[in-house]
């Protein structure tokens, strides 16, 4: 109880850390009002273990509904609270005032006559025409017309700007209002040196979370073997028999994470270390991120950085899982059927990706009336999977945002985002599992973050790879179909 303890008073400081550097400088609203809604359902969870007991379980729509309204009335406490304040990565024509009221003086420019002399001067007219400057309280809106490449005009724009002003601006290349590309010029709100990239990374916070996630999965990983709380407290070496279910979980989402990681400082991004997030029920864990602190050069980055980390953590997952199902165990379908989340008696067919994999491990043992008892570690690999589509979702910031804005444009990535959201929706109508997933995307913003050259597009081969994650995600996410279900089983 003592380890339960401290692993609560643990997640509480992370918690309260991670919404202080989060959102601690863009809302008025109290932090410890906002640690407070985030750790309700932990905290619901603790009270439940203590007054009912850890063997009984919370109800299913409790729990459900504390994962729901909670990020709800997170974000609107956020919104509710948020300063006026203008990110300076975001599109710079949304801020551009439709008609400005007579007594309203005009902003005030951040360059002066000499400098805007030399700022006319970094658009040389064969590349981009500047035609008109325009001065906003967080911008300096350039247009003109693009006379070459976007690559060839952004990076001269860019290079001339840099020699002119060193690091005091951001060169910002996105599609305007009318559909023409416009150049933007936004104070550059941090000045990169060699310490602050260090304290970005964090080491000794990432190993700690690391090391605390491990006993939080490992302790998960033995109560998915059968291990009661009396068994554990009788012999607490039996804890042991969870490691393998922690050790393959904390690979695959490492790997992910990594992979995020490793692509973004390739385009010399800064980035954090992987963090893991532990939770002492449950999986044991609510999976891991890294913090970008810098923006995205441009699309083809984008796109490098949103894909790389699915297929590392799909490099991991395939051969944990198919190992991991060779060690499970053919049992019947229950009656109230089952599910991709369903790991004592997972179906088959809940996943065309899945159903292939099971038919090439366990062969013919599997009918259609018969379900798929899972070792611990195809456990981690099913989560691997799982996370993976989550991840490929194309909304927002997910990872599958980032790809489809990097392959077809930000407002066409957007529009995606919304169809798809409606899609998931809908198929949870047939598929009650997945309602929490369509819940969770829309309250995840459709529109993702530009990168600072957003007009130039990718090659050939990164869009193929583009549709192939895609294609992926359809492949986790869709049911095996009937005539191939009777055909594989």
């Amino acid at each position: 109880m003592l380890v339960f303890w401290i692993l609560l008073l643990l997640l509480g400081l992370f918690t309260f850390s991670s919404v202080q550097q989060s959102v601690g400088t863009i809302t008025r609203t109290p932090v410890w009002l906002l640690w407070l809604v985030m750790m309700m359902p932990a905290l619901v969870l603790a009270g439940w273990a203590i007054t009912q007991g850890p063997e009984k379980p919370l109800p299913i729509g409790i729990l459900l509904g504390l994962f729901v309204l909670c990020p709800l009335l997170y974000w609107g406490l956020v919104q509710w609270g948020r300063k006026p304040t203008m990110d300076p990565s975001a599109p710079a024509e949304a801020a551009l005032p439709k008609v400005a009221p007579p007594s309203a003086k005009p902003p005030l420019r951040p360059i002066d006559k000499e400098e805007e002399t030399a700022l006319q001067g970094c658009f040389p007219w064969s590349v981009y025409y500047l035609q008109t400057i325009e001065y906003l309280p967080q911008a300096m809106i350039c247009r003109g017309q693009l006379r070459t490449s976007p690559t060839e005009a952004y990076d001269t724009v860019r290079e001339n700007v840099r020699r002119q002003f060193g690091d005091r601006f951001l060169v910002i290349f996105q599609e305007g209002m009318q559909g023409k590309p416009v150049f933007a010029l936004v104070p550059n709100p941090q000045a990169q040196t060699q310490a602050r990239a260090k304290a970005l990374t964090r080491p000794g916070l990432a190993l700690g979370l690391l090391g605390v996630t491990l006993m939080t999965t490992t302790m998960a990983g033995a109560r998915l073997m059968g291990l009661t709380e009396a068994q554990r407290q009788a012999d607490p070496s039996l804890l042991w028999q969870g490691l393998p279910y922690a050790l393959a979980l904390l690979a695959i989402l490492g790997c992910h994470e990594m992979g995020h990681y490793l692509t973004a400082r390739r385009y010399r991004m800064e980035a954090t270390l992987p963090y893991f997030i532990p939770i002492p029920f449950f999986l044991g864990t609510f999976g891991a991120f890294i913090q970008l602190r810098s923006p995205v050069p441009h699309r083809r980055a984008l796109f490098d950085v949103g894909i790389a980390g699915p297929l590392a953590g799909l490099v991991v997952t395939v051969p944990l899982l198919l190992w991991g199902l060779a060690q499970s165990t053919v049992v019947p379908m229950p009656d109230s059927g089952s599910s991709l989340l369903s790991f004592e008696a997972i179906n088959p067919t809940a996943s065309v990706l899945l159903a292939l994999m099971i038919k090439l491990t366990l062969g013919g043992q599997v009918g259609l009336e018969q379900a798929v008892h899972l070792h611990p570690v195809a456990i981690a690999g099913c989560l691997g999977l799982v996370v993976t589509a989550l991840n490929l979702m194309p909304v927002g910031q997910l990872d599958g945002g980032h790809i489809v804005h990097a392959m077809y444009g930000q407002r066409t990535g957007a529009l995606i985002g919304q169809v798809a959201r409606f899609l998931v929706l809908a198929l949870a109508f047939v598929h009650p599992e997945l309602l929490v997933w369509a819940i969770l995307l829309f309250l995840i913003p459709a529109v993702d973050q530009p990168a600072l050259n957003d007009i130039s597009e990718l090659d050939s081969r990164r869009d193929l790879l583009g549709l192939v994650a895609l294609a992926l995600l359809v492949l986790i996410v869709l049911p095996l179909p009937g005539p191939l279900a009777r055909l594989l089983f």
